[in-house]
């Protein structure tokens, strides 16, 4: 059967809306399934998937006000419908109203009851008609509710933004959150350097650029194939990882011939640049307590010319690390957190997130903390690092540390870093970057050090 971009995004958001899987481990399977889809249609199911997450809190305000039946009261599957359709008509230009709802119904019908076509062609028509009418909250009697239906956000992230930052800064962050990011890469200093991987990419993609705070990174949007076909992809020349990503390893400071610990490893975006910081002399031990992201991190290190990683599969979780591992000159924790720091690459992250899982990611958070410092050699490093802005998983977490770890403190006065990233370190030793000043991931990290 030919492919059909449409519901192949409703199915990912009906998988997302039960909850188990996340938006990249969906897109992930969906590509080992779909390789023979054309570029086009790729396209468009992407544009479709991110764009009904990214303004999901919009298109349900504009359901909300022309559904007949309470929002509370639609099934999930006819929601999707509904947002697919309605982000179609206000944000892709090439699709005709008509057929954006002509082919909302025919979806309905085949994957919910038939009586419901009736009602999703009724909402979309009345819709269609009253969306240039339609009056979004006022800002100045509830600020709150206005800036989560115009931005697309829930409103308990925006109260506490607003609290933090203010209306206008937390308006811009959601804003950038929103906005489509370019696919950014590091270079491979093992292999290439950055001039010689711009101009391989410079006819392969458009708006080719190096980032500004982190001297390995580029930027570029377009690629005329998929990253993986890229001919500097193939050489090894370069692994995808976002400009902030790619600080927290400078950061951290790895020299030729230690021993290194990347802890919550992953797909190894960190190992990479940590052996490639160590001019591939020393040791990086890879942990990570997922076997299956240990075996693409494994596969990817002969790519990059890396020979010094080897992964560990472990719970960090677990008593007497020490014993099992030993102890080493340097640890990256990369920290499992909320995620609100990446919506921008991750959508779903806003709407999976709650205000109730903070706490129990503290106690996580601390914990990993507290058994990794075991394993720092004296006078050694430690580098704490989340994907988030939020208090509960940064400095919260640090200051908990540091009462119950007398051993430690802060390097506030580590400087061999590139200029412009010294500018983004607070007075209290902490690094923070933001997509609405910075033009990368949010992300908060911090250099503990050993003193005895």
């Amino acid at each position: 059967m030919p492919f059909d971009a449409r519901k192949a995004a409703i199915e990912i958001l009906n998988k997302l809306d039960r909850g188990h899987r996340t938006l990249d481990n969906l897109l992930e399977e969906f590509d080992a399934y779909s390789t023979i889809i054309s570029r086009r249609d790729r396209a468009l199911f992407q544009a479709l998937v991110f764009g009904v997450l990214r303004w999901r809190g919009r298109l349900d305000f504009i359901i909300k006000h022309f559904s007949s039946t309470r929002f509370d009261k639609i099934d999930p599957k006819v929601l999707n419908i509904l947002r697919l359709a309605l982000f179609q008509i206000i944000y892709l230009d090439r699709i005709p109203e008509s057929a954006a709802v002509n082919t909302a119904v025919a979806i309905a019908k085949t994957a919910v009851a038939p009586w419901v076509a009736g009602f999703v062609n009724g909402v979309l028509r009345t819709a269609v008609r009253g969306i240039p009418q339609l009056g979004f909250p006022s800002v100045e009697k509830d600020p709150i509710a206005a800036t989560a239906a115009a931005k697309s956000f829930p409103e308990w992230i925006v109260r506490r933004w607003i609290g933090r930052y203010g209306l206008e800064a937390t308006a811009a962050l959601c804003d950038a959150l929103n906005a489509i990011p370019p696919i950014t890469i590091r270079t491979n200093r093992l292999k290439t350097s950055p001039h010689d991987l711009m101009k391989s990419l410079a006819s392969q993609a458009g708006q080719v650029e190096p980032t500004p705070y982190s001297p390995d990174g580029i930027s570029f949007v377009n690629p005329v194939t998929s990253i993986g076909k890229l001919r500097a992809f193939q050489s090894g020349w370069f692994q995808v990882q976002d400009e902030a990503a790619q600080l927290v390893s400078l950061l951290l400071d790895p020299q030729p011939g230690e021993s290194v610990l990347d802890a919550c490893a992953g797909f190894g975006g960190k190992t990479g640049h940590i052996a490639q910081l160590m001019k591939n002399e020393g040791s990086v031990v890879a942990l990570d307590n997922h076997a299956q992201k240990l075996s693409r991190l494994e596969a990817e290190m002969p790519r990059l010319g890396i020979s010094i990683a080897r992964t560990v599969c472990r719970n960090l979780e677990e008593p007497d690390l020490s014993q099992q591992l030993g102890s080493f000159d340097r640890i990256l924790l990369d920290a499992p957190c909320s995620g609100l720091g990446v919506v921008r690459r991750n959508p779903d992250i806003k709407w999976r997130a709650s205000q109730n899982h903070f706490a129990k990611l503290k106690v996580k958070q601390l914990a990993l903390l507290n058994n990794l410092s075991q394993l720092v050699k004296s006078s050694g490093v430690l580098v704490y690092a989340v994907c988030s802005p939020e208090p509960e998983e940064t400095e919260e977490v640090v200051n908990e540390f540091l009462k119950i770890n007398s051993k430690f403190v802060i390097d506030k006065e580590f400087n061999a870093l590139p200029e412009k990233m010294r500018s983004i370190q607070a007075p209290d030793g902490w690094y923070k970057t933001f997509p609405h000043h910075s033009h990368m991931d949010g992300f908060s990290f911090v250099r503990l050090k050993r003193t005895r």
